[in-house]
């Protein structure tokens, strides 16, 4: 009787905690993303660089770029709302052209799974393709709560997440055009929508 008792006891907690754990594992679902697209405001100081080096940004389709904004379609990704990690696919791309040296970077990941997010992109320069790199840094808005929220199967990340070049990238820049105008931290612009579409179960 006192083992029965005693068992009893403890199957209460015990289910309590299988229960929560199983509450706190539906709510922290990760949820695929199968569309969408992200915009970006480019810096007026970035545009302004570009212009005084003699070199002329344009987009690899279906980007698109105008009105001082860049816009690239989402494909897929996956987040997860209660920590923010997430990676969200993009077609099309950027390029930056100075006579017959042209800089183009496509299919770019927003990857916030790492201590520091960045955006990486496929680098390809003279017809060459030379690989996948971090060359953009994304710096989030402050008091950014979580969880993140969305509206019915559309997410929007916040806006607010400023965009920079990343060590890797300023280099890449510099060495490509011949210049020394690019560092790492120098400023690209700001997300300023970024609208996915969730394939909610």
């Amino acid at each position: 009787m006192h083992r029965l008792i005693s068992k009893l006891r403890l199957a209460g907690p015990i289910a309590a905690v299988v229960l929560l754990a199983a509450t706190v594992a539906q709510a922290q679902k990760v949820y695929t993303i199968r569309s969408g697209q992200t915009t970006i405001v480019l810096d007026s100081g970035f545009v302004a660089a570009l212009g005084t080096l003699g070199v002329s940004p344009g987009t690899v389709s279906p980007g698109m770029l105008g009105g001082g904004k860049v816009v690239f379609p989402i494909t897929s990704g996956d987040i997860d709302p209660w920590t923010a990690r997430t990676e969200i696919l993009h077609s099309g791309g950027l390029t930056l052209t100075a006579g017959a040296t042209k800089f183009r970077a496509e299919s770019f990941i927003i990857d916030t799974t790492a201590a520091q997010p960045v955006v990486t992109g496929q680098v390809i320069v003279g017809g060459k393709l030379l690989g996948r790199y971090p060359l953009f840094n994304l710096v989030p808005p402050s008091g950014l709560k979580l969880p993140l929220t969305f509206s019915g199967d559309t997410f929007h990340l916040p806006d607010g997440f400023k965009v920079t070049l990343t060590a890797t990238g300023a280099s890449a820049l510099n060495s490509i055009f011949n210049v020394k105008a690019f560092q790492a931290g120098f400023p690209i612009g700001s997300a300023a929508h970024v609208s996915a579409i969730l394939a909610v179960n």
